[in-house]
C-alpha cells in the first residue's frame, strides 16, 4: 500500500475513532443522567407523605429559620427535607400574633403573622370539594385547597418551585379577630350564626364575603418567602388579554414562539424550559390565570419562574384548556428530566402519588375524586404532545438537556 493511502486510511481509522469515543461517552453521560432521574423519581415516591411532627431533631434552629435556609436560586425547598413536616406542622399551629388585610390583588386573602414572626397568605375556603367552576377557566373565587394540592404536585414533579403550602383550620372569634388590624376588622359581618369576611382586594366586596362554619374556617396558609429575596414581576409571554374579542399574538401567530427566543430573558438561560415547566404544571391543575410570574430580583435570568398563586385551579376537572400548553406544542422543547418524571408518572402513578402526599393534610381530602382523575388524563395529553413534536422534528430537537447551558440564538 503506498504511503498516500496509508494516510488516508489512518487519518479515516482516526476519525472513526473519534466520533466512536464521542458517542459512546454522550451514550454513557445520558444514561447516567437517565439513572439519576429515575433515582431521583425514587427518593421522591419514598418521602411522599409528610407526617406533621413538631420535632426538630437534627437542629436547634427554628422552623422558619430552617425554611428561610433552603431558598436558593433554583428551588425553595431541597429535595431532602427531613424537616419538613416540622415546619408545615409549626404553619398549621403556631399562634397568630396579628392579622391583616392580605397583600395587593384581587381575590381574598388575609396576612397572617405567626409566633417567631413568620408571615404566612392565609386564603379562605370558597367553595365545597365537588363544586364544579362554570365558565372561563381562570372564573371563580380563588380556591384554597387548590394552593395545597399544587404545592404537593409541585414535590412531585421533581421542580421545588412552589412555596410551602398547608391547610389550616382558624377560629375566627378566639384565634383573628382578637389580633385583627383595625382594616381587617371593619369587614366582618355576621351572616346568620355563621361569622365572615370580606378584607380588601380588587374583587373584594362586602357582597361577597368568605364565610366560616359559625366560627370555624377552613383555609390554606402560604408560607411566605424570606426578605431577602426580593421578587421580580414579569409578564407572562403567553399571557391573556382577558378582553372579549381581542386575542393575545401567541393566540393567532403559530411562529410566535420564535419571536420570544429572540427576547430576553428566553434568548439564553433556562427562562424559556422553565416556562415550559410551567405550563405543564398549569395544564396539569387547570390554571390558565398565569398572566405574570415571579423570579427573583437582579437575577439576569438565572433564578427559577417561581410558582406563585395557584388557587385559580381545579376548578371544574372536565375542563381541559389545550390553550395552557402553547409554550409546549409552538416552542416544542422539554427538558429531558421533565420528560423522563412525566414518564414515570403515567398508569396512574400521578393520580396515586399526589392522593398520598396530601394524605396528612390537615383538610384533607384535599380534592376530589374527579379533580384526581382528570390529573391522569391531563398526563396523557401532554405526553402526546411532546410525541407529535418529536415525530414532526425529532428527540434530538425537542429534548433538551437542561444541565447545559441553554441558547436559542
Amino acid at each position: 500500500m503506498k504511503l498516500k493511502q496509508r494516510v488516508v486510511l489512518l487519518a479515516i481509522l482516526l476519525v472513526i475513532f473519534i466520533f466512536t469515543k464521542v458517542f459512546l461517552i454522550d451514550n454513557l453521560d445520558t444514561s447516567a443522567a437517565n439513572r439519576e432521574d429515575q433515582r431521583a423519581f425514587h427518593r421522591m415516591m419514598a418521602s411522599l407523605r409528610v407526617e406533621l411532627d413538631p420535632r426538630l431533631d437534627h437542629t436547634l434552629q427554628s422552623p422558619w429559620e430552617i425554611a428561610a435556609q433552603w431558598v436558593v436560586p433554583r428551588e425553595v425547598y431541597p429535595e431532602d427535607t427531613p424537616e419538613l413536616g416540622a415546619v408545615m406542622h409549626a404553619m398549621a399551629t403556631k399562634k397568630i400574633i396579628k392579622a391583616d388585610v392580605g397583600y395587593k390583588g384581587t381575590q381574598l386573602k388575609a396576612l397572617l403573622i405567626l409566633e417567631g414572626g413568620q408571615k404566612v397568605v392565609f386564603k379562605p375556603k370558597r367553595y365545597g370539594r365537588d363544586y364544579v367552576v362554570e365558565g372561563e377557566p381562570y372564573a371563580g373565587y380563588d380556591r384554597h385547597n387548590a394552593e395545597v394540592a399544587a404545592f404537593h404536585l409541585d414535590r412531585i414533579l421533581g421542580f421545588r418551585r412552589a412555596p410551602l403550602v398547608i391547610g389550616r383550620f382558624v377560629n375566627l372569634r378566639t384565634e383573628i379577630k382578637p389580633v385583627a388590624t383595625e382594616q381587617l376588622l371593619s369587614t366582618f359581618l355576621t351572616i346568620g350564626n355563621n361569622t365572615c369576611f370580606y378584607g380588601k382586594c380588587y374583587y373584594c366586596r362586602e357582597t361577597e364575603p368568605a364565610c366560616a362554619e359559625e366560627e370555624i374556617m377552613e383555609g390554606s396558609v402560604t408560607l411566605w418567602l424570606p426578605d431577602v429575596w426580593p421578587l421580580q414581576k414579569h409578564r407572562h409571554p403567553w399571557g391573556r388579554t382577558y378582553r372579549e374579542g381581542k386575542l393575545a399574538r401567541w393566540e393567532y401567530d403559530e411562529s410566535y414562539c420564535d419571536a420570544v427566543k429572540k427576547t430576553s430573558p428566553y434568548d439564553s438561560g433556562p427562562r424559556l424550559l422553565d416556562i415550559i415547566d410551567t405550563a405543564i404544571f398549569d395544564y396539569l391543575i387547570g390554571n390558565a390565570d398565569r398572566h405574570h410570574y415571579e423570579s427573583f430580583q437582579d437575577d439576569e435570568g438565572a433564578s427559577m419562574l417561581i410558582l406563585l398563586d395557584n388557587a385559580k385551579s381545579f376548578g371544574n376537572p372536565s375542563l381541559d384548556e389545550r390553550s395552557i400548553l402553547a409554550p409546549l406544542y409552538q416552542c416544542c422543547i422539554i427538558r429531558v428530566s421533565t420528560w423522563n418524571r412525566l414518564n414515570y408518572l403515567k398508569n396512574g402513578v400521578l393520580r396515586s402519588a399526589l392522593k398520598s402526599a396530601m394524605s396528612h393534610d390537615p383538610i384533607s381530602p384535599v380534592l376530589s375524586a374527579a379533580h384526581l382523575d382528570a390529573l391522569d388524563q391531563r398526563l396523557l395529553n401532554i405526553l402526546a404532545t411532546v410525541k407529535q413534536c418529536t415525530d414532526q422534528f425529532g428527540p434530538d430537537i425537542v429534548l433538551v438537556e437542561d444541565r447545559m447551558t441553554l441558547s436559542h440564538l
